[in-house]
């Protein structure tokens, strides 16, 4: 039986359906102009896990490469994956700049293309989140990471601001029919359930990312042009419902933002989880 066949039983997404919708998102924009503003979740990331110099690293859904990057800053041997090529050219673009060797390959997080106790460790920030078959996608990343080994994630929550933007926009556009939200990621049952029955050690800490622009209607403005997701669902909207979600979202920015300047300074809440096989 193929993977797509498998992908389309009776009662489950179609996950390749979905996946294809994704990577037209995800390759639509820019991500790389506002990926590139996280770095400093993937600098944290590395010093939680405590990573080695010469340890393998495996970045699954890598994106634009800011844990890719951040890991071979540490003289890691560092592979970079992702389904989309452009978010992969962009990091090569950036390791390039900055001189660091990284191997790049196009790769599905949910059938990665690598061996079982493939690496010392195996790292996500805000990538693998997204992919739809969440369980397949989990169990692909203990598979490939080393007995002992670590695998380390950064994943947006519910409550946070991202994940409260993941919940409007889900008001004007349906998320796919049994397909949960990637913010479930970042809770503990999430982790606790396809994490825990396979590891010695789960660890969890709830951090911020602050989102630092020139206004709340400046980040709209960049999101709108250039975040695959959110730029899809408005051109998927009228003039004057894509009106209402710009309302709404400026509405969310206003319920977060911690200044009174005119500018938009908005946390962010994110896990930073640390597992070891």
């Amino acid at each position: 039986m193929t993977n797509t066949a498998k992908n389309i039983q009776p009662n489950l997404p179609n996950y390749d359906a979905i996946k294809t919708k994704q990577q037209i998102a995800w390759g639509s924009g820019d991500y790389a102009r506002v990926g590139v503003t996280l770095q400093i979740s993937g600098e944290q990331l590395c010093e939680a896990m405590d990573i080695h110099a010469g340890q393998s690293v495996l970045d699954v859904a890598g994106g634009n490469g800011n844990m890719s990057l951040a890991a071979a800053r540490r003289f890691c041997k560092v592979v970079s994956t992702d389904y989309v090529p452009a978010l992969l050219t962009h990091s090569q673009r950036r390791a390039e700049v900055d001189g660091l060797a990284i191997e790049y390959q196009h790769a599905d997080a949910e059938a990665l293309p690598f061996t079982n106790n493939s690496f010392d460790n195996v790292v996500s920030t805000f990538g693998v989140m997204f992919t739809p078959n969440q369980a397949q996608a989990a169990s692909e990343l203990i598979r490939v990471c080393k007995q002992g080994g670590k695998i380390g994630m950064a994943n947006w929550t519910p409550e946070g601001f991202i994940g409260q933007l993941f919940k409007t926009i889900g008001q004007y556009i349906a998320p796919p029919a049994g397909v949960n939200s990637p913010a479930a990621w970042g809770t503990k049952a999430f982790l606790d359930k396809n994490f825990g029955p396979h590891t010695t050690t789960l660890q969890s800490k709830a951090r911020n990312f602050t989102f630092r622009y020139q206004s709340p209607q400046h980040w709209l403005d960049l999101f709108a042009t250039y975040y695959g997701p959110l730029l899809k669902t408005f051109e998927a909207l009228d003039e004057s419902t894509g009106a209402k979600l710009s309302e709404d979202v400026l509405s969310l920015i206003h319920k977060f933002n911690k200044t009174g300047d005119g500018t938009m300074v908005v946390p962010s809440e994110y896990l930073e989880i640390v597992v070891v096989k």
